[in-house]
């Protein structure tokens, strides 16, 4: 467990996050991290459930018209 310094940016405050957190996420300036509230307290993610939803539903299309996308691609 790392304790996290709270810093003012502009009119906002904001976490600023270790380069060991950064490389093991896989994260870089300007990407997104989600937040999520647990059982324990808040969990960070670059995991978003909306685009995962998204994501599901659009396989299901391509696997479902997968002759028409085929025929598309030509």
């Amino acid at each position: 467990m790392s304790a996290l310094k709270l810093t003012q940016i502009g009119n906002s405050v904001g976490v600023i996050l270790p380069k060991e957190v950064l490389s093991r996420l896989k994260l870089e300036k300007g990407d997104t991290l989600f937040m999520s509230e647990a059982a324990n307290g808040f969990m960070l993610s670059t995991y978003d459930p909306e685009f995962e939803a998204q994501m599901t539903a659009a396989r299901l299309v391509m696997k479902k018209r997968r002759a028409v996308l085929h025929e598309l691609a030509k």
